[in-house]
């Protein structure tokens, strides 16, 4: 593999694009570090320290900032609002028939939708920085820290108005790195800027496991949380890369005196079809409950067992709560996600059936049953993955920053993947021997 790396950055083409890649990481790391106008950054970093990293209701989205949301950053809302607003259009492609017809129109359709995604990320973006600000105003952002409530000594409606739209700005800006690298450098630039925010918290959640840690001086915790998270990219690897393959035969076609078609193919079903969306959807629900219960301040029953059994991620109700709803979400997104109806009828369209399979409906119930076949392992797999930060808690005493966590390790093995794949590519296209031997 370094092999291939010297001989990719010996590729001019490819050597440009990969150092254009890495100097617009870098440029999103230094971002993250900016703070907003109008922030005391001493009373923040104080907070930092008397508060755990990573708890709370914004654990998820801090990770996905690279830890910027806590610092109130200009990148503080990170990736996230591009994310969700790639969702909400992914679902709402199948309720609106305008977006549906604006998907099969192909490259200027998708264009189009493309264009909605970024209108909706502003505006997500600025409803996003708006509740941040009113957070940090209120002193809520960081818990019971002394000073919670001076994060924001200047609480003018001019400063608020500047901070919405510094980090809305922000967000904008990170949307845009992540299209300059899809287009001029190596990977799906959003998914790259994704990666980095989350290998960014490592050295410093490693290092922590191994201050806190009492066995050895904490070398012996820090070494079984480095084997754990060999282990789990050992097994995200295999379960990503393991698929279905339906086979596919195409009748041949005499159209004048060519013959057509006649070739064998096949339908690539992935065990975990729904990759990481199902962790995402589940993490995102059940912070509903606890951020309503500390905006509302109520102290009903309700909240009351909302705060004991829905905020600890170590407690069993939340556990098997947090596992269901990624089982549910993994059917619900595969279930929008692939239509079996619409690959038969493609199927059909272009003379395509499977061996031993009628054409139209029979196929597309054949495809449906396989699919929900290999969801099942797929789903329960994603569940098991997501709660080994929650293990960890009850194991190592780690915080819920715990960097081998399912989202983050999902998300880095994936991109990893995929951008290696990217790369080999372009080097068999030149000859070279690549990564995959």
């Amino acid at each position: 593999m370094l092999t291939a790396f010297a001989r990719a950055f010996k590729t001019p083409d490819l050597r440009k694009k990969l150092l254009f890649t890495l100097g617009i990481m870098v440029l999103f790391r230094l971002g993250a570090h900016i703070p907003v106008p109008g922030v005391d950054y001493r009373n923040v970093q104080t907070c930092m320290d008397q508060a755990k990293s990573g708890q709370g209701l914004f654990g998820l989205v801090n990770m996905f900032s690279g830890g910027a949301l806590l610092q109130i950053t200009i990148f503080a809302l990170g990736i996230m609002p591009y994310i969700t607003a790639s969702i909400i259009l992914q679902l709402l492609t199948v309720v609106i028939p305008r977006l549906e017809a604006l998907k099969k129109e192909g490259q200027s359709g998708q264009t189009k939708i493309t264009q909605y995604t970024r209108y909706l990320t502003v505006a997500l973006a600025v409803l996003q920085g708006t509740g941040l600000v009113a957070t940090a105003r209120s002193g809520a952002l960081f818990g019971n820290c002394t000073v919670g409530n001076q994060i924001v000594p200047n609480q003018s409606i001019f400063t608020t108005v500047v901070m919405v739209i510094t980090m809305t700005a922000g967000t904008a800006l990170i949307m845009w790195l992540g299209e300059l690298i899809t287009d001029r450098g190596i990977g799906n630039g959003m998914s790259i800027l994704m990666f980095t925010s989350i290998a960014a918290g490592f050295p410093g959640a490693l290092w922590a496991i191994k201050m806190q840690g009492k066995l050895l001086g904490g070398w012996l915790e820090f070494s079984l949380v480095i084997l754990c998270g060999l282990a789990m990219v050992a097994l995200v690897v295999f379960v990503e890369q393991a698929q279905r393959r339906i086979p596919v035969q195409y009748a041949k076609r005499m159209i004048g005196r060519r013959s057509y078609g006649g070739t064998s193919t096949y339908i690539p079903l992935k065990v975990n079809q729904a990759g990481v969306i199902p962790v995402i959807f589940a993490s995102s629900l059940l912070y509903i409950p606890a951020l309503l219960v500390q905006f509302t301040g109520s102290k009903a029953d309700w909240a009351q067992w909302v705060q004991a059994n829905l905020v600890k991620g170590d407690h069993p109700i939340y556990m098997v709560t947090y596992f269901l709803l990624i089982v549910f979400f993994a059917f619900f997104y595969v279930a929008i996600s692939f239509n079996p109806e619409e690959v038969a009828d493609n199927m059909k369209k272009y003379g395509g059936f499977i061996p031993g399979i009628r054409a139209g409906r029979p196929t597309a119930e054949y495809l449906s049953y396989v699919l929900n076949r290999i969801t099942w392992p797929g789903s329960l797999y994603l569940g098991l993955i997501a709660l080994v930060p929650t293990v960890a808690l009850v194991t190592l005493n780690a915080n819920q920053n715990f960097p081998f966590g399912g989202t983050s390790i999902l998300i880095i093995v994936g991109v990893g993947l995929e951008t290696v794949k990217q790369i080999e590519s372009q080097l068999q296209q030149r000859n070279y021997e690549g990564f995959l031997r």
